[in-house]
């Protein structure tokens, strides 16, 4: 029965992994930056389920905490970039009030 489990997670790391270079290839490749931001969101989301999952197959209760912090961390991180690119589109909206504003002689 434990050999049993210890497989299952051991294939589940594995998916996990795959999938996280899967959403590596789209961060990488992605057409706009907002693709890349959501990639990387879910590379860190990948990340903390195979900690998780690490901590279950190493039976170490303290990677849950990690985990739980790496989070954490990913949150602040998606919150910050989508905070970034919402001024620079402001600042660019603003720049092309600017110049169709001079154009027009408004």
């Amino acid at each position: 029965m434990e050999q049993a489990k210890n497989l299952i997670l051991l294939m589940g790391a594995i998916i996990l992994a795959l999938l996280i270079f899967a959403a590596l290839i789209r961060a990488v490749l992605g057409p706009r930056f907002t693709d890349r931001i959501i990639a990387v969101n879910v590379i860190n989301t990948l990340v903390v389920a195979i900690i998780v999952v690490l901590s279950v197959y190493m039976k170490e209760d303290f990677l849950v905490d990690v985990a739980l912090i790496y989070a954490l961390m990913s949150f602040l991180t998606v919150v910050i970039l989508s905070r970034m690119v919402t001024l620079r589109q402001k600042r660019r909206r603003m720049k092309n009030r600017e110049k169709g504003g001079k154009r027009h002689g408004i």
